[in-house]
């Protein structure tokens, strides 16, 4: 089994800072918009080093998407920062029509999303959110396991063309991808091969599932662990390669089990190869205020749990 290396736990939003202050230098279409919250999205550096670029539009997130659309018939690349619960639910419809049914280049990244939030509790723990954006057609749908990550996918986003959600985290959390690696959208990492089950994880559940596969190893089990950073397009490729090896899966995300990765995973068996599948999400609920490693083992999103769903769904193989 590959072993991976916590080089130093981060913020993601921090990662998400560090692309927004390289893109500041290397591209000048770039364009900044946030909503009031510079220090939470980490936009310090781009607003002092590029304030031409930078605009704040206050506590008005629809009229912050409105303006990005606007910006995109420039030219510019416009990113747009304030937590997950504002950039999608609070701002749908603006979304919808301004963003995706137009086809703008506009991308929307949200922090502070799932329940790793923590105390600021349910009405701030947007767990819809990659159902709201994944259903909007043309929308390309990320999220981000680490710092490293956070950055790398900043920086592709700016060369990509189209509307795009980048979901990242206020928590820190361990950084174990390296920093040069490439991050290509739409395609899946193999962190670990393996022949009994296939974890596939996205975001903050990515390292909670290489440490389950290290407690799986010690019992036997030999599990494939696929990091997920794109919701959509899904590696579609990636996951029924694994599936024809250890025909079992178990998915792990911090969203709600309705609307989120494993329901695209199971679209995807469905269509081409039924198989036994095993859920790690927030099971139909809203979340609390409490800490973050206090929520997600309550909420069944750690790593015992992801062992606890391997051991169910190798069962029904």
């Amino acid at each position: 089994m590959k072993k991976y290396t916590n080089t130093g736990s981060k913020d993601t939003r921090s990662g998400f800072g560090a692309g927004m202050t390289e893109l500041g230098q290397k591209n000048e279409n770039v364009v900044a918009l946030c909503a009031d919250l510079i220090g939470s999205l980490k936009f310090d550096d781009f607003k002092k080093n590029h304030p031409e670029r930078f605009f704040q539009i206050g506590i008005a997130e629809a009229n912050m998407i409105g303006i990005a659309a606007g910006l995109t018939i420039g030219g510019k690349i416009p990113f747009t920062g304030t937590f997950a619960n504002f950039s999608t639910g609070r701002v749908y419809d603006q979304i919808r029509q301004s963003v995706a049914y137009s086809d703008k280049n506009v991308k929307i990244c949200a922090s502070h999303a799932g329940l790793t939030l923590g105390e600021d509790g349910a009405t701030h723990q947007i767990l819809e959110d990659i159902g709201l954006m994944k259903m909007l057609p043309g929308m390309t749908v990320i999220n981000t396991c680490d710092y490293n990550q956070t950055k790398a996918a900043t920086l592709a986003l700016a060369d990509h063309h189209g509307p795009a959600y980048l979901r990242f985290g206020r928590p820190v959390v361990a950084n174990f991808t390296p920093a040069d690696e490439p991050f290509v959208i739409g395609k899946a990492i193999l962190l670990n091969e393996g022949t009994d089950v296939t974890i596939v994880a996205t975001g903050h559940l990515v390292w909670e599932a290489l440490i389950a596969a290290e407690a799986l190893e010690a019992k036997g089990i030999s599990a494939e662990v696929i990091n997920i950073h794109t919701i959509k397009p899904l590696d579609e490729e990636a996951i029924l390669k694994s599936l024809a090896k250890t025909k079992c899966v178990v998915t792990a995300e911090e969203h709600n089990i309705l609307g989120g990765l494993g329901e695209s995973v199971s679209r995807v068996l469905a269509l081409n190869n039924p198989a036994p599948q095993e859920f790690v999400a927030v099971n139909d609920s809203f979340g609390e205020s409490g800490t973050p490693e206090q929520l997600m083992e309550k909420y069944k999103l750690n790593n015992q749990a992801i062992v606890e769903a391997v051991e169910r769904v190798i069962k029904r193989k």
